[in-house]
């Protein structure tokens, strides 16, 4: 069973939109997934309740209420969208849960500064430090050519945790929220850009690199 979890202590950096993007793409590949919902505002459930009946099934956990308790035991992939403003012990006891850990980064000063925190921190909880937990940072809603991505960019570039994919800011997230979908359900016409995008961190978290070696 494998746990990928979606973390930044910054609200509104995209997490609900990664974790519920996660989680379709497992399951249109035939695996057993859950989707654990830590965040009150209960943005990952509230998708799943739109989900239609003939898609490929997600189990939806309120691990805000009731932790992972009830996380079934054939599940392939356990889905972790953590909530915002998660520091200290918090922190520490979310980590625990997680092998692999994706942390959205929006194209602005205030996140990145935000970031530069968090990813100081994280760095220094135990089960990061003993190399029992893979992290990767993601660079959310951007638009290409602009000054404020060339910033992102760099600034992703020149941090200690590996900077896997940046994902472009389109209406067809929108698109497939609304209708409890993932951005790879929707037709290949309307949604192969952001397929594109998505390329690099599929591929790393369907390789060995996002992996710990020590658990």
């Amino acid at each position: 069973m494998r746990h990928i979890m979606v973390m930044n202590p910054k609200g509104g950096c995209g997490k609900s939109t990664l974790a519920t993007n996660i989680a379709s793409y497992f399951a249109s590949e035939g695996k057993s997934v859950a989707l654990a919902d830590y965040d009150p505002q209960r943005s990952s459930l509230d998708w799943l309740e739109l989900r239609p009946d003939d898609r490929p099934d997600i189990v939806g956990l309120d691990a805000y209420a009731e932790g992972l308790r009830h996380v079934p035991r054939n599940a392939d992939f356990v889905i972790l969208d953590a909530p915002a403003r998660s520091h200290g012990k918090e922190l520490t006891n979310l980590v625990k849960h997680a092998e692999t850990i994706i942390v959205p980064v929006m194209p602005s000063p205030i996140d990145m500064q935000a970031t530069t925190r968090f990813v100081e921190e994280i760095r220094h909880v135990g089960k990061v430090e003993r190399h029992a937990v893979r992290i990767a940072l993601v660079a959310n809603r951007v638009k290409e050519n602009t000054v404020i991505f060339d910033k992102l960019d760099e600034y992703l570039e020149n941090q200690r945790v590996p900077y896997i994919a940046a994902l472009r800011e389109a209406q067809n997230y929108i698109r497939a929220y609304t209708r409890g979908l993932g951005i790879f359900e929707l037709p290949e016409y309307l949604a192969w850009p952001d397929w594109e995008t998505w390329d690099p961190l599929i591929e790393w978290l369907e390789s060995r690199r996002s992996i710990p070696t020590k658990r």
